[in-house]
């Protein structure tokens, strides 16, 4: 389950620690799609759920960082435009809806493919052993890993596949698409799933003596400026509870 060797592991931009990382993802999840913090932390809250994005700018993920970048900004420029309009009705829901979750969830989304795509898991091993995370959470944790990206290939191998046969949504057999596509990435899911949690307890994740990492983690002056930039909405949230 070692992926060390993955260009696209090595090309991860600005190093952070994996528990930077995760720290990031806690942080703009709690203040960005849980709103928490009221207007305390209204004013930084756009800045936390930039920081995604210019973490996938500095890995050269400049496809994905615009595409979001892009749906962010015109997911809150429709939100504004239909308060200001005084919209109402069913679309004012659908809009609401829709675009409301958009910018909600995407940052979170995006902060979370950046984890993944820039940490090994021999990385994220280590990084729970140093938090003294329990097998049972880290085991699961690592099959996860490596599962959405081989599923994401697998994905992408059929859809491949089904398109030389001209079963697409604007193909000829458009009506076969569930039958012919979903149920092999349905399928492919489950064997993916059985056989990384097989090679993760065949390299000794649930075994009771302690495992050694030849992989390095610390943290360096950019995970300092990080952790900081995060607890400044903890401290206002803890301020704002005791207040």
């Amino acid at each position: 389950m070692d992926d060390s060797n993955n260009p696209a592991k090595n090309n991860r931009g600005l190093y952070l620690d994996p528990r930077t990382k995760i720290l990031f993802l806690i942080t703009i999840t709690t203040f960005a799609l849980g709103g928490a913090g009221g207007r305390r932390v209204e004013m930084l809250a756009p800045v936390l759920c930039m920081v995604p994005f210019l973490l996938l700018i500095t890995a050269k993920r400049f496809k994905t960082a615009l595409v979001g970048i892009i749906l962010l900004f015109a997911s809150s420029i429709l939100l504004e435009f239909a308060n200001k309009i005084n919209m109402s009705g069913l679309l004012y829901y659908l809009v609401l809806g829709s675009f409301g979750i958009l910018s909600r969830f995407l940052p979170c989304i995006m902060m979370g493919r950046y984890l993944m795509e820039s940490t090994t898991v021999s990385e994220f091993n280590a990084a729970m052993k140093k938090l003294h995370i329990s097998d049972k959470v880290i085991i699961p944790l690592s099959v996860m890993f490596r599962f959405f990206p081989t599923v994401m290939d697998e994905a992408e191998s059929i859809g491949w596949a089904m398109k030389m046969r001209g079963i697409s949504l604007g193909g000829k057999h458009a009506s076969k698409i569930i039958e012919y596509r979903m149920v092999p990435f349905m399928t492919c899911c489950v064997n993916i799933g059985e056989e990384l949690s097989a090679a993760a307890l065949t390299r000794g994740l649930g075994g009771e003596v302690k495992r050694t990492n030849i992989c390095k983690i610390g943290f360096r002056l950019q995970d300092y400026f990080s952790v900081a930039l995060c607890l400044i909405p903890w401290i206002l949230l803890i301020m704002d509870v005791v207040k």
